[in-house]
């Protein structure tokens, strides 16, 4: 259990720090928008979620996946954080990666809450 704490403290931390170097960001495209609404709603969940790793490993794929889809780049900075956050996300296992589709933002949100979504 301790360590369970301790990822999902790492990950909020690395969750966090993204949140705030992509909020200040000049121009936002839509893709990264979506990342940062993504970003906002793990940070709200972590805490209550069972196994924190599978979150954390959809939220990097979900980054991965539209980033290449909005042609993002990241300075060197932002890419170490994400790499530190699929180190946690590795732990969920081999399997958790077929688990969702990728780009789909709704995979963070509950079925009552309603998804942010930006022009295209």
């Amino acid at each position: 259990m301790i360590k369970n704490n301790e990822n999902k403290e790492q990950a909020k931390a690395y969750i966090s720090q993204l949140m705030m170097i992509f909020k200040n960001y000049q121009q936002k495209s839509p893709e990264l928008l979506d990342i940062i609404d993504v970003l906002e709603q793990v940070y709200k969940r972590l805490d209550d979620a069972k196994k924190p790793e599978i979150l954390v490993n959809r939220l990097v794929n979900y980054i991965r996946s539209n980033s290449l889809k909005g042609k993002i780049y990241y300075p060197t900075k932002e890419e170490k954080i994400i790499i530190n956050l699929a180190f946690i996300g590795q732990k969920a296992g081999f399997n958790s990666q077929y688990n969702a589709d990728f780009s789909d933002k709704s995979q963070f949100y509950h079925f009552n809450e309603v998804i942010p979504y930006h022009n295209r």
